[in-house]
């Protein structure tokens, strides 16, 4: 019996950019994705996670204040 064994990153979404994800999820899932990140320092791979987990708080931090200023 075998089994294949997957990180909690292996059921990030995809590509937040189709759907919005709100600024708790978003702080989450960024703290998963530095640690990570902190494993392999340095790498091709860590260089594009640190982007995309950048560019995903960015994201979520301009809807959060979208969102704010709406109800005003």
């Amino acid at each position: 019996m075998s089994a294949k064994i997957l990180k909690l990153s292996d059921y990030r979404v995809a590509d937040v950019a189709d759907g919005a994800v709100d600024l708790v999820t978003a702080v989450d899932v960024a703290i998963r994705d530095l640690r990570e990140i902190l494993s392999c320092w340095g790498s091709e791979a860590a260089r594009q996670r640190t982007e995309e987990c950048e560019s995903m708080l960015r994201r979520a931090f301009s809807e959060c204040v979208a969102g704010h200023s709406e109800l005003r």
